[in-house]
């Protein structure tokens, strides 16, 4: 028998403000039309004043103990994805485990940017595997409003806040592609690409959080290269091909990104998660609140062969097959 980490709940978040495209048209040189054509996005939801990624995140993560069933005392760990803490720290997780009332088990942020969810379900796979958990809470919550350049046109309207939360749990399985679960996970980076992909400020260096900097044309060439390469290479890990997947659920980052990573995985877009349109860009949050949203409208079942994959600043991609 195989330990296998199998998915047992989903929520999210989305915080109250919604903000159009046409919000934009009022202080830049852009419209409505340019940032639908370039990106596929149509609106987004911004963090109120004073309401922090935490917040979002405890608000995902009481929807999917609600959707598995469970509660905070069964939990064993948080792992959270965000590069948009409250403070430096302590990380997001603890300040989550502090407002679900847990006083025992752990918690810990994962930081890999728009890759980060992925990397988060990596971990939390492994720490199931290995059996140092039984059940885990994995979030991905992000408040990038925070760190835009208001002036910056190329960047500012693509990105969005939100938080989406998951529920892992151990399942004995066959050890074969049929088990229910996560069937692999792939993980990489370059720290060649820093510059892609970046924010001009941190703790040792300007003593600020800085502004989010992107060179848009050459990461798109990297994203869909790189995006299908690692579902390609979880696939194989699984033992599957693209012909087995039900639903590619991606990060959201650009609607082009995502229907070039399709067509050369050879998949049709209506076997393809979009959320980007209503959501934007929300880095590590995107995956598990498209996942949410999937399943709340009744897409995704259980059975369904799943890919995700992402790409973020580092640069640092990655891609996970699962069944649910």
């Amino acid at each position: 028998m195989t330990t296998r980490a199998v998915v047992e709940g989903v929520g999210h978040y989305l915080p109250d403000r919604v903000v159009p495209n046409a919000y934009f048209e009022s202080f830049l040189d852009t419209t409505d039309e340019w940032i639908k054509t370039r990106s596929g996005i149509e609106r987004r939801h911004f963090a109120a004043d004073g309401q922090t990624t935490s917040d979002l995140a405890v608000r995902a993560a009481r929807h999917a103990l609600e959707n598995a069933g469970c509660t905070a005392d069964d939990i064993d760990g948080i792992l959270v994805a965000t590069s948009t803490p409250d403070l430096t720290f302590p990380s997001v997780a603890t300040m989550v485990q502090n407002e679900l009332g847990m006083t025992r088990g752990f918690g810990f942020d994962v930081q890999a940017v728009c890759a980060g969810f992925i990397y988060a379900l990596a971990n939390a796979n492994a720490l199931i595997v290995s059996g140092q958990a039984r059940r885990l809470l994995v979030i991905g919550a992000e408040t990038f409003s925070r760190i835009m350049d208001w002036t910056d046109r190329s960047t500012c309207v693509l990105f969005g806040d939100g938080a989406g939360a998951i529920v892992l749990g151990a399942q004995q399985g066959t050890g074969t592609a049929q088990d229910s679960g996560i069937l692999s996970t792939d993980l990489n980076s370059d720290g060649r690409y820093r510059d892609m992909l970046f924010v001009d400020g941190g703790v040792s260096s300007t003593g600020t959080a800085g502004k989010l900097r992107m060179q848009g044309n050459p990461l798109f060439r990297q994203a869909v290269e790189k995006l299908t390469s690692t579902a390609e290479s979880a696939l194989e890990k699984a033992g599957l091909v693209d012909a087995d997947v039900n639903w590619i659920v991606p990060h959201q980052a650009n609607i082009r990104i995502i229907q070039g990573t399709a067509r050369k995985m050879g998949i049709p877009m209506d076997r393809v998660i979009v959320t980007v349109q209503d959501h934007g860009n929300t880095s590590a949050a995107s995956i598990p609140l498209a996942l949410s949203v999937a399943v709340a409208e009744g897409k995704i079942k259980r059975g369904d062969v799943l890919v995700s994959e992402a790409i973020g600043g580092g640069l640092a991609w990655g891609a996970v097959v699962l069944r649910w």
